[in-house]
């Protein structure tokens, strides 16, 4: 990465233009730190204390070797750039490998097939499908994880659940921890982490719901257990709810929008992912 040092910024460190113009983490930091041409200034090597003047032009490694576009990818693409890659996933996938599963097919092999490196910024928990974001790079990544929840990285969902949530929209203030017990299982505790999640009751057919999901917080199983903790889990929710291979062989969950700013343009980017057909045609039912 290239930057050209402004007027404002004569006199300052290069550790305050990397960290606080550049967003540079303090991991990446070391890391530039210790690599060999990490961090240049004019084309020379530089120290991060040492302090830089209008127009000087300071290059960063990125630390990743592969190409900036990889090859085709077999899942679908709904975004991708030299920095980002936005995937659609499917049920069924998992993030990474698991030794439990090892044969479970995974969306880190995919990318790495594709010749990148795999830097997932939000993770889907393996029968969620939807918008899934994977930096190409380290640094790339660390500037998202910084904008987690925030208005620099806005996520939605679309969940199906089994009865009507009353009131029909609010937020649930409920916090999250580990289920005794339990190795993977969540629940609602006093003593847990705090955990948002905005909701909204969409439609409403029979003994289902529709619901609008936006979660403020990221733990573990979030809109599972906060839906779960209304009284309404969420349909095909085997480990919260009720399991019913006959309506959907997943808990009713779909990431489906993603309003973001880039990291390296400021653009804003409005993505979306359509609802799958395994939850369509509950819909409908």
């Amino acid at each position: 990465m290239t930057y050209i040092v402004t007027d404002d910024q004569q006199g300052s460190t290069v550790k305050t233009v990397l960290k606080h113009t550049l967003q540079v983490s303090s991991t990446t930091l070391s890391r530039l730190r210790r690599q060999e041409g990490g961090i240049l200034r004019n084309g020379a090597p530089v120290r991060t204390i040492d302090t830089v003047s209008t127009g000087d032009v300071l290059e960063i490694a990125l630390g990743d070797d592969a190409p900036m576009v990889g090859e085709t990818c077999p899942l679908p693409v709904v975004y991708e750039d030299g920095a980002l890659l936005v995937l659609d996933k499917p049920a069924g996938m998992a993030v990474h490998h698991s030794t439990l599963n090892p044969d479970t097919p995974t969306v880190e092999q995919v990318v790495l097939d594709m010749g990148l490196p795999f830097h997932v910024v939000n993770r889907l928990d393996k029968g969620t499908t939807g918008l899934m974001v994977v930096a190409k790079s380290g640094y790339i990544h660390s500037i998202l994880q910084q904008k987690l929840h925030s208005g620099d990285f806005q996520r939605t969902y679309l969940a199906i659940c089994d009865g009507c949530p009353s009131p029909l929209q609010g937020q649930i203030n409920a916090p999250i921890g580990r289920k005794d017990g339990s190795a993977i299982a969540r629940c609602v505790r006093d003593d847990g982490a705090v955990a948002l999640s905005d909701y909204k009751v969409l439609s409403h057919h029979d003994d289902r719901s529709l619901v609008w999901l936006s979660p403020q917080t990221g733990r573990t199983h979030q809109l599972r257990v906060h839906m779960a903790h209304l009284g309404c889990p969420l349909t095909g929710d085997w480990l919260y709810g009720t399991e019913n291979q006959s309506l959907i062989t997943r808990p009713a969950l779909h990431s489906a929008t993603l309003t973001m700013t880039h990291p390296l343009t400021g653009e804003r980017l409005v993505l979306e992912a359509a609802l799958p057909e395994d939850m369509d045609r509950l819909i409908a039912q």
